[in-house]
C-alpha cells in the first residue's frame, strides 16, 4: 500500500463453499424460458504439470494461452488456517483466478536465524491451498512490503545491523536482503510451487513501490533498484518478476501500477513488450485510530476494471480482497487492528454485499469479452468530453466487444452506437460482449446486498470479573543507569509495547508554590506513541500523538512535596513504522522531562538519570495464559479499576457456527487475549472526529476457543470498568435488492460458447436475485416495495408510489427457500397502471435463519 493513500474444514463447510453461487433457484412462478440459468465457475482446474509463465506486450501467456486474470490479495498472516478454505473458495466464487500475497520477514524471522512457518506463518500450505482451489498466486517476496505490518514487514533486528541503511545501495542492507530472497525462493522451489515446476505461482514481485523514495537515495536509489531486480532474476524462479510503482523497473522486470483508477492514471509498461498489469486496485481504505469510516463503492470498483481492461489491461489485484486482523503486535504504527473490513470479503471473512458479489459479476461480464479482448484490435469513438465508445474486434469474424462509457460524474446519457440507443447513468461502463447487448453496467447493480449484524451471545456473557493491578516502579527497584531516557524503539527492540522510566529529584519548602491556586505541572515532550504518567505512585494521566503526528506533549498538575519526589513514565509504541526513506532512523519515546510552576523555577529533569525497564509484570508472567494467570492474586473487579489494570474472565463459547467477536463498551486502550492467544490492541478512547471509537469489535477466530470453555484477558491502560464487554456472534443474515427497470439482465443470463457469444435463457429481464448464506433459509420477507422505494439495505422506505401486491408476490416467491429470483414482470402484471410514466424500482429485504 502507499503511504498517502490509506486505505482477510469440515465436509459440510466444503459442500457449502461448492454450491455457493449468487444466481439463485428460481421461483415456480416463473415462465417457462426466462429465468436466469444457475451461477457456473468458469472452468479453471489446477495446474498439472510444469507450466511456460511469459509474457508480451497484450498479457501474461500460460503455456501459450493469453489470460484475463482476476486477482485478489489475501494475506495468510491476517487470518487463520482453519479460515484459509473458506475464503480462498469464496474468492474463487467471486471471480478470481489469482491470489496475491506478501511474504513477512519479521513474522517468519523474528530473531536472526530462528525462523516460523508454523501456524498461520505457513506459507507452504497457503500455496498449495491456493493450488488445490484451482487458482494461480503471486508471490510479492519484498522483503520491504509496507501493507501496515510492523516495520514494512523488516524484521527488528535488522535496524541493529552495523552500518546498516534500509532499501539503498548499501552492502550490509543488500546482504540480509539477498539472504533472505534467497531462503524463501528455495522454500518455494524445494516445494516445487512455481508454475515451472508444476506449482500455482505465475509471478513474483521484488521490492514494493521504490519510486516514493529513490529520489531520496540519489545514485544508490537507482543502483539499488538495478540491483535488486537483477539479483532477483539471477534466482532462476522460471516466472516473470515485477515491480509495482517503478518506472524505471529494468529488463525483463515488469513494472505495474497501484492506485484506485489505473486505467486513467498509469503511465504504461516502460517497455512496449511487457503487459499492463495492476497490482494493487484499493477496494477500501485502511485505517488507523482515530480515523472515522471510510468507504469505496462496489460502482466505483467495477468502473475501474472495466476501464482498465478496455484499455489493454489484462491483470488487476484487488488489494485487498480479505484484510482480515492484525494479531498480537503486527500493525503498523496506530494502524487498527482490523485490517481492511470493507474489502469484498470483510475482516471475518464473511461476503460484504454487493461488492462481492458485483464485482464477481464484472469478472464474468469480461470474461464474455475475453476472446475480444486478447485477440481483436481496438478502435476508440471519442463522442464527447464525457462519453466514448472502446471496440474490441476480430476482422472477418463475429467478435466484437465494446465499452461504452459516461463519464460525467452528475449526469446520466443516452448513447448512441451501433444504431441504438443506450441508457448509462452517471459515471459507467456499460460492457457489451457482442458490441450489441448491455450484459453488465458498473453503476447498476444486479446483485444483492447485505447487511451485518453483531449480535451479543445467548451463551457466552455471564461473566465474573477478577482484576490485577500492577505495581508502579519506584527508582529504587529501577535505579538509574542512563543519565537520559534511551530512546523507545531501540529499548523496546519490538518485545513488548511498553517500557518503563522513573527517576526521583527532591525539593525544599522554599520550592512549592505559595499561592492559593498555583500548582506545579509537569511536561513531557514525546516523540511518540503514547504515555501513563504517574508522581509519587499516583497515576496522574495519559497522552497520545496520531498516525500523522506521532510527536506529542504531555502537560498536567501535579502534587508534589518538600522532600524526595518520584516520577514515573510508561511509555508506549503502538507499532513500529512502516513507510518512507531511512526507515532504520526514526525514533520514539520521551524526549525532556520539565517540572513547571515552581518557586525556584522551571526544573530540568531531563538528565537527572534515570532507571527503565522493558514490559509490564503481567506480561512476563504471561497471566493471559492458563498457566501464567496463576502467578497473580486477583481480586474481583467492583467499579472502575485503577490505571494499568488486568481483567479476567471466562466464558462459555458461544452458540452456532457464525464468526465471534467482542465487544469492547466501557474500555479505553490495551490489548485482548482468549485462551492465551492475542486478538490485537483495543483502543476504543481514541474517537474519531465524528465522537465514535475507529473499531469497536474485535474478532476472537473461531480456532481460538476452546469447545466449551475460555479465558479471557484484558489489558487496559486506564481506569475502566470491563462490565460492558460482550462476546458477540456476527452474521449477514439480512439480504436485499434493489433493481429497476433500466436495470439489465442478470449477466449470468448470457453465455459464449466457440467463440459465439449467445442468450442463456429465451427471455433475458431484470430480476432480483436472493441468496441466504450457510444453508440458511428465508424466514421473513421485512421490506418489499415496487414504485419508488428509498433508502439502503437495513433502511428501506416506501416512496408515494408501490405496487399493493408486492409483498405478497415476495413472500410466495421467497418465503422458506434458501435462494429465489422475482422477476420484475412478476410484478408489473400486477400494477401495469399504477404511477404510469415512472422507471419504477424493485426493493426487497429479507432475514434468513437456520
Amino acid at each position: 500500500m502507499i503511504t498517502s493513500t490509506r486505505m482477510r474444514v469440515s465436509n459440510n463447510i466444503v459442500l457449502f463453499t461448492l454450491l455457493l453461487s449468487i444466481v439463485v433457484t428460481i421461483a415456480a412462478a416463473r415462465g417457462k424460458g426466462s429465468r436466469p440459468p444457475a451461477v457456473r465457475l468458469h472452468k479453471h482446474n489446477p495446474p498439472s504439470g510444469p507450466q511456460n509463465v511469459t509474457y508480451d506486450g497484450r498479457s501474461l501467456l500460460i503455456n501459450g494461452q493469453r489470460k484475463l486474470l482476476f486477482s485478489g490479495s489475501i494475506h495468510y498472516t491476517r487470518s487463520t488456517p482453519d479460515m484459509w478454505p473458506q475464503l480462498l473458495t469464496r474468492a474463487r466464487h467471486g471471480g478470481l483466478n489469482v491470489i496475491q500475497t506478501y511474504v513477512f520477514w519479521n513474522a517468519h524471522e523474528p530473531e536472526q536465524g530462528q525462523w516460523n512457518f508454523e501456524g498461520n506463518r505457513d506459507l507452504v500450505k497457503f500455496i498449495k491451498l491456493i493450488q488445490k482451489k484451482g487458482m494461480y498466486a503471486t508471490l510479492r517476496v519484498g522483503p520491504f512490503i509496507q501493507a501496515e505490518w510492523n516495520h514494512g514487514g523488516l524484521p527488528y533486528w535488522l535496524r541493529e545491523v552495523p552500518g546498516i541503511i534500509f532499501r539503498s545501495n548499501n552492502e550490509p542492507f543488500k546482504k540480509h536482503m539477498k539472504e533472505y530472497v534467497t531462503k524463501i525462493i528455495k522454500l518455494m522451489k524445494d516445494e516445487k510451487l512455481f508454475a515451472s515446476q508444476g506449482g500455482p505461482i505465475i509471478l513474483a514481485q521484488i521490492e514494493n513501490e521504490y519510486n516514493h523514495i529513490q529520489l531520496a537515495y540519489e545514485h544508490d536509489g537507482d543502483s539499488y533498484v538495478q540491483w535488486a531486480a537483477n539479483m532477483a532474476v539471477a534466482q532462476n524462479i522460471g516466472v516473470p518478476w515485477m515491480m509495482c510503482k517503478q518506472k524505471d523497473a529494468p529488463d525483463p522486470v515488469i513494472n505495474a501500477c497501484n492506485g484506485r483508477h489505473c486505467g486513467d492514471t498509469f503511465t504504461g509498461p516502460n517497455k512496449p513488450y511487457k503487459p499492463s498489469l495492476w497490482t494493487e486496485n484499493w477496494t477500501a481504505q485502511y485505517r488507523v485510530f482515530g480515523d472515522p469510516i471510510s468507504l469505496r463503492s462496489a460502482e466505483d470498483i467495477a468502473f475501474s476494471i472495466a476501464r482498465f481492461f478496455s484499455k489493454d489491461g489484462s491483470l488487476v489485484n484487488y488489494y485487498m480482497y480479505h484484510g482480515g486482523t492484525n494479531f498480537g503486535r503486527t500493525t503498523s504504527a496506530f494502524t487498527t487492528t482490523r485490517y481492511y473490513d470493507e474489502a469484498p470479503l470483510d475482516e471475518f471473512g464473511l461476503q460484504r454485499e454487493p461488492k462481492w458479489s458485483h464485482l464477481r459479476d464484472a469478472h464474468r461480464a469480461l470474461n464474455l469479452c475475453k476472446k475480444s479482448l486478447l485477440s481483436g484490435k481496438t478502435r476508440v469513438e471519442r463522442l464527447n468530453n464525457f462519453h466514448e465508445v472502446r471496440v474490441y474486434e476480430k476482422p472477418e469474424s463475429d467478435l466484437c466487444a465494446a465499452f461504452i462509457t459516461n463519464n460525467h460524474t452528475k449526469e446520466a446519457a443516452t448513447i448512441s452506437f451501433g444504431g441504438r440507443s443506450f441508457f448509462l447513468p452517471p459515471h459507467s461502463i456499460s460492457v457489451l460482449p457482442d458490441c450489441k447487448t448491455v450484459v453488465f453496467n458498473t453503476q447498476m447493480i444486479a446483485s444483492q446486498h447485505n447487511a451485518r449484524n453483531f449480535r451479543k451471545s445467548s451463551h457466552a456473557n455471564n461473566h465474573k470479573w477478577e482484576v490485577f493491578t500492577e505495581s508502579i516502579p519506584s527508582p529504587k527497584q529501577l535505579p538509574a543507569k542512563q543519565k537520559i531516557p534511551q530512546e523507545l524503539y531501540g529499548l523496546l527492540r519490538d518485545n513488548s509495547d511498553y517500557a518503563w522510566y522513573t527517576t526521583s529529584f527532591k525539593l525544599s519548602p522554599e520550592d512549592l508554590p505559595k499561592k492559593s491556586g498555583a500548582t506545579p505541572v509537569l511536561r513531557i515532550m514525546s516523540l511518540g506513541h503514547s504515555l501513563l504518567a504517574f508522581v509519587n505512585g499516583k497515576y496522574v494521566g495519559s497522552n497520545h500523538g496520531t498516525h500523522e503526528e506521532k510527536s506529542f506533549e504531555f502537560q498536567k498538575p501535579v502534587e508534589l512535596k518538600a522532600g524526595k519526589n518520584v516520577v514515573t513514565i510508561l511509555a508506549a509504541t503502538v507499532g513500529l513504522p512502516d513507510s518512507g526513506a531511512y526507515m532504520e532512523h526514526r525514533y520514539a519515546g520521551p524526549k525532556s522531562i520539565t517540572i513547571l510552576g515552581l518557586n525556584s523555577g522551571k526544573l530540568e529533569i531531563t538528565t537527572n538519570g534515570w532507571g527503565q525497564e522493558v514490559g509490564l509484570r503481567g506480561e512476563k508472567l504471561k497471566i493471559f495464559t492458563e498457566e501464567g494467570s496463576k502467578a497473580v492474586k486477583w481480586s474481583p473487579a467492583v467499579g472502575n479499576a485503577p490505571a494499568l489494570s488486568w481483567f479476567k474472565t471466562r466464558f462459555t463459547t458461544p452458540e452456532g457456527r457464525d464468526p465471534v467477536a467482542i465487544r469492547m463498551d466501557g474500555m479505553s486502550k490495551g490489548m485482548i487475549w482468549v485462551n492465551g492467544k492475542s486478538i490485537g490492541r483495543h483502543w476504543n478512547s481514541f474517537l474519531s472526529p465524528i465522537g465514535k471509537p475507529t473499531q469497536s469489535e474485535y474478532h476472537i477466530p473461531r480456532s481460538f476457543l476452546n469447545p466449551k470453555d475460555n479465558l479471557l484477558v484484558v489489558l487496559e491502560e486506564e481506569s475502566a470498568n470491563p462490565g460492558k464487554i460482550e462476546i458477540q456472534t456476527v452474521d449477514r443474515d439480512v439480504i436485499c435488492s434493489f433493481i429497476t427497470e433500466n436495470h439489465p439482465p442478470n449477466v449470468y443470463s448470457f453465455a459464449s460458447k466457440d467463440m459465439r457469444f449467445h442468450s442463456a435463457v429465451e427471455t433475458p429481464e431484470p430480476s432480483a436475485n436472493l441468496k441466504c448464506p450457510n444453508f440458511k433459509k428465508i424466514k421473513a420477507v421485512e421490506f418489499a416495495s415496487y414504485g419508488n422505494p428509498s433508502g439502503t439495505c437495513g433502511n428501506y422506505a416506501l416512496g408515494n408510489c408501490n405496487v399493493a401486491a408486492a409483498k405478497n408476490i415476495v413472500e410466495q416467491q421467497c418465503l422458506g427457500k434458501n435462494s429465489c429470483s422475482v422477476t420484475l414482470e412478476s410484478l408489473s402484471k400486477n400494477g401495469k397502471e399504477t404511477c404510469p410514466g415512472l422507471v419504477k424500482a424493485l426493493a426487497i429485504q429479507v432475514r434468513c435463519s437456520l
